[in-house]
């Protein structure tokens, strides 16, 4: 299988953006993101969706993993995972939970 174009950018500021920030990021793309959240060591089994997908961590972490990769990739508040449709993907959620800001394309 052929590497696919998942895309992480770790956040750059000294401090962990405020989810107006984030929301701003959105609007700035044309995007429209809603909120989700899950609570510690939630867990995702492996899926896929039919949509690329845009993630901004607002609060906590979460642990993607990529099983086609053989890839694991920690978020943290800030932290940008655009993740194209049909990668297979799972999900553990971190020791003090996790909110999102989510977007598709």
């Amino acid at each position: 299988m052929s590497k696919v174009a998942v895309q992480v950018t770790p956040w750059k500021g000294a401090a962990a953006p405020t989810e107006q920030e984030l929301l701003a990021l959105f609007e700035r793309e044309g995007l429209r993101p809603y909120r989700w959240g899950n609570a510690p060591g939630d867990v995702y089994g492996v899926h896929t969706h039919p949509y690329h997908k845009v993630i901004y961590v607002v609060r906590g972490s979460i642990t993607f993993h990529l099983p086609d990769l053989g890839e694991d990739v920690l978020l943290r508040p800030g932290d940008r995972l655009d993740l194209p449709a049909g990668v297979r993907h799972a999900a553990t959620v971190g020791p003090e939970g996790v909110t999102c800001l989510e977007a598709h394309r």
